[in-house]
């Protein structure tokens, strides 16, 4: 299960992110995610297994680049998206030779700040 990126305050650690960022399914992914997308879509899309395609919204998740988002289905179930969910990510160095990452994330309205814990109560029941 892909971890909700705004429910983390923590931001990913530098490996964590050039990890994803160095995979090439996963590039594609992110390329792909610019608009909320089914893993169904997305192994089309990427043209990526599905076992490998879970692995990598992982990954991906786990760097705090992709978000999952659950629809509720009007007939019963919900339908799960991935959207990418930064703005840029910046490699920096500091005056003690040492590399951080900053991840920047768009702006959320109040109604994607409601989706994001309506759809962590429904994984927590």
């Amino acid at each position: 299960m892909v971890r909700d990126s705004a429910s983390f305050e923590d931001a990913p650690s530098l490996q964590t992110v050039l990890d994803a960022l160095n995979d090439a399914d996963c590039r594609a992914i992110l390329r792909e995610t610019a608009e909320p997308m089914t893993a169904t879509e997305l192994i089309d899309t990427c043209d990526i297994p599905k076992s490998t395609l879970y692995r990598k919204l992982e990954l991906l998740s786990d760097a705090l680049l992709v978000r999952e988002q659950d629809t509720i289905n009007p007939g019963g179930g919900r339908t799960t998206k991935y959207e990418r969910d930064f703005d840029d990510v910046m490699i920096s160095m500091d005056e003690d030779n040492d590399f951080s990452v900053t991840v920047e994330r768009p702006p959320r309205n109040a109604d994607e700040r409601l989706a994001d814990l309506w759809s962590k109560m429904g994984d927590e029941l």
